[in-house]
C-alpha cells in the first residue's frame, strides 16, 4: 500500500497523472476495451465470454484486435477485459487495458504471457507498470473474443468515463532482459514460457515507459514505508529542488 502512495505521489508531482484519479471515479476496463476493440458489449467483465456467443466467434488463439476476457479470480471479482495489440510468439503479446496496475490507470503495449500448462492462454501474467516486471499473479482466462477487426481504436480519455492516467508505450521490450527476470524467478511456468518464446523472436517488441521525468522512476519501486503520503509528497519535492 504503501509503496503504491509513493508511486502515485510522484505521478502526480510529475504530471503524469491527474490529480482526480485519486478521489474521483477510475476509468473501468469495460468502456476501455469497448472502445478500442470496436466489440459492442456492455456490463460487467466477467458477463463478456457468455455475451458474445452467437455474437463473435471466440476461441484460444490471441489475434490482434481481439478482447481478453479474464474470469473472475482474487481481488478481481467482477472479471477485466483487454485487447491484444500485437502478437510477438505463440505465448507473449501486448495488449491495451485500463484499471489493472493502478485506478484508472490506461497501459498501452504492455505484456501478456501465457503461463498455462496447455498453452492455450487460459492461465496468463500480465506487466506491472508501477514496478517494472511481470506481475506475480497468475490469472484464469476464458479465452478471445473476436471482434472481426484488426484494426484498433484510439482511446480519447473522457471525464464522463472516470478519471484516468496513461502509460506510454515508445521504448523496446529486450528479449535477453526479459529471459534473464524469468531465470531469476521461482516461477517455472513463466521461465519455460518466455525461453521458449523468445527463441522465434527476431526483432524487438514495443514495451510500455511512463510519460514523466526519468526522476519519477527513483521512486516508482522504491521499498515499503511507514511514514505518511505527507511525508512523502515532502521528500519528492525536497528532492527536485536538490536537483
Amino acid at each position: 500500500m504503501f509503496r503504491w502512495f509513493r508511486w502515485a505521489a510522484a505521478l502526480l508531482l510529475s504530471g503524469a497523472m491527474a490529480a482526480p484519479v485519486l478521489g474521483a471515479t477510475a476509468l473501468q476496463c469495460v468502456p476501455y476495451a469497448r472502445i478500442v476493440s470496436g466489440v459492442q458489449i456492455y456490463g460487467d467483465a466477467l458477463t463478456w465470454w457468455d455475451q458474445a456467443e452467437n455474437r463473435y466467434q471466440r476461441g484460444h488463439e490471441p489475434r490482434k484486435g481481439a478482447v481478453l476476457a479474464f474470469r473472475p479470480a482474487g481481488p478481481m471479482t467482477l472479471g477485466h477485459v483487454a485487447v491484444v495489440s500485437e502478437i510477438l510468439g505463440d505465448r507473449r503479446i501486448l495488449i491495451r487495458h485500463a484499471n489493472w496496475s493502478a485506478p484508472g490507470a490506461i497501459e498501452e503495449d504492455v505484456m501478456a504471457v501465457d503461463v498455462s500448462p496447455a498453452g492455450d492462454w487460459s492461465e496468463v501474467r500480465v506487466w506491472h507498470s508501477p514496478t517494472g516486471r511481470m506481475g506475480a499473479r497468475v490469472n484464469p482466462t476464458f479465452g478471445f473474443i473476436y471482434g472481426g477487426k484488426a484494426k484498433l481504436n484510439p482511446f480519447t480519455p473522457d471525464p464522463g468515463l472516470g478519471a484516468s492516467m496513461r502509460f506510454a508505450s515508445r521504448t523496446q521490450w529486450d528479449d535477453a532482459r526479459v529471459a534473464v527476470r524469468a531465470a531469476a524467478s521461482d516461477d517455472a511456468p513463466l521461465r519455460r514460457a518466455v525461453f521458449a518464446d523468445a527463441r522465434d523472436q527476431r526483432k524487438p517488441a514495443r514495451g510500455p515507459r511512463l510519460e514523466s521525468d526519468p526522476r519519477v522512476f527513483e521512486y516508482a519501486d522504491a521499498s515499503v514505508a511507514s511514514r505518511s503520503l505527507h511525508d512523502i509528497i515532502s521528500d519528492v519535492k525536497q528532492e527536485a529542488r536538490l536537483r
